[in-house]
């Protein structure tokens, strides 16, 4: 009876196109897809009857979704759950966090940085999460508990980490460049790209300038401000996602990101480079999260443990470039990747580095306005001003000298 039961089951599996490698692998796993097995201890279909979608909101190119030859993991999860998923994007921290606020859209998982993540539990804008539906929460390292953006680790669970660093193009650039001082060069004017978010531009100023990047006060903000007016004449563009196509096609020498897209630019593009500046630099973590009033807490809650599977968060991190904060999936990498100096750099390279943390409201605010003020600002601003107001005297004078020859006429 045994053997004929398993030799329906293998023909079954093979039909549609299920390793039989993944009971063997694990002995308690749930074929998916040809690529991904789950866990089959975990009620993954117990909503599947309820019609359900999940509204999710992640950064742009942040998720195996079948492009470029990676993974669907998407289409995967709506096939095991039955749980429709609608997926949409965003560019920066501060347009997520601005779309939540003004209440014109509803989102059921989203995937702040850590900063953002503390900014929002202290606006009570999230949920708090319920373990029991995320058991696979358990295997993100101790190196990624505790943070103080969720020193609780109540409404966060990691998803990814790197460091921000310098690429460039060794075809422009002569030697290999230290410091932050290379995105400040007269020499490679027009030929600079820089972040097009406030929180990474003024961090980079102010590394360069010795600072901390999470400012004190007003007055620090204003001072890094200034350093970032003096950039501007240099910069070709303010980038986010654009920047792929801009270091791919060799259109910059240089531009600051993430050290998992520049693997991935460096792929597509083997005249690049990657350092971190010898000033140091900020190491963040991008976790998944909840919104405060949320649908379907427990749908969303299955989809970030569905996240936290190994074979998802293997085909992720393939995929994305970036650092897991999962053990199980760092030990499933390639050794070419798990001792990469640009992934997984050594301590010697993290003691330099430092979190955004959230900062005071007036901080915010006065960085908000420095950013805004910095981004409309050109050099010919200031000295247009006196003029401006030269013609503006010259143009009253004269309309009074025009009244005063008309009231003599009219006298005469």
């Amino acid at each position: 009876m045994s053997k004929r039961f398993a030799a329906v089951l293998a023909a079954v599996l093979a039909a549609f196109c299920l390793p039989l490698s993944a009971f063997a692998a694990g002995e308690n796993t749930l074929p998916v897809t040809e690529d991904i097995s789950v866990s089959a201890d975990y009620d993954w279909d117990r909503l599947a009857d309820q019609n359900i979608t999940l509204n999710v909101y992640n950064w742009g190119q942040y998720i195996a979704d079948g492009t470029d030859g990676s993974v669907d993991v998407l289409s995967a999860f709506e096939t095991l759950t039955g749980i429709k998923l609608n997926y949409t994007t965003f560019d920066t921290n501060e347009s997520l966090y601005a779309k939540l606020k003004s209440g014109g859209a509803r989102y059921d998982v989203i995937f702040p940085s850590d900063y953002m993540v503390g900014k929002m539990i202290a606006e009570d804008m999230l949920e708090p999460l319920d373990f029991a539906n995320i058991p696979n929460a358990a295997d993100v390292g101790d190196a990624y508990r505790g943070l103080s953006y969720d020193p609780d680790d109540a409404y966060s669970v990691p998803y990814t980490w790197g460091l921000v660093g310098l690429v460039y193009n060794t075809t422009m650039v002569e030697g290999e460049p230290d410091s932050w001082d290379a995105l400040w060069d007269q020499a490679y004017s027009g030929q600079i790209l820089m972040f097009n978010n406030s929180r990474d531009a003024f961090a980079i100023a102010a590394r360069r300038l010795g600072m901390s990047l999470n400012p004190a006060n007003v007055e620090e903000v204003e001072q890094i401000a200034q350093e970032l007016k003096a950039q501007k004449p240099l910069v070709q563009a303010y980038v986010m996602d654009e920047i792929f196509d801009k270091m791919e096609g060799g259109e910059a020498a240089f531009a600051p990101y993430y050290a998992g897209d520049a693997l991935t630019m460096m792929d597509e593009n083997p005249d690049l480079g990657f350092v971190i500046p010898q000033e140091g630099t900020n190491r963040f973590v991008d976790a998944i999260c909840i919104p405060k009033g949320c649908a379907n807490k427990e749908a969303a809650e299955i989809f970030i443990n569905y996240l936290c599977e190994p074979d998802v968060g293997l085909a992720n991190i393939e995929y994305l470039g970036y650092s897991t904060p999962l053990n199980t999936v760092w030990e499933r990498l390639d050794d070419e990747i798990k001792y990469s100096p640009i992934a997984y750099p050594d301590e010697s390279v993290l003691v330099n580095t430092e979190t955004f943390e959230v900062l005071p409201d007036e901080v915010n605010a006065a960085m908000d306005k420095a950013w805004s003020s910095m981004k409309s600002y050109s050099e010919d601003s200031g000295e247009s001003i006196p003029t401006l107001l030269g013609l503006a005297v010259l143009a009253v004078a004269w309309i009074a000298w025009r009244r005063s020859v008309r009231r003599r006429r009219d006298e005469y």
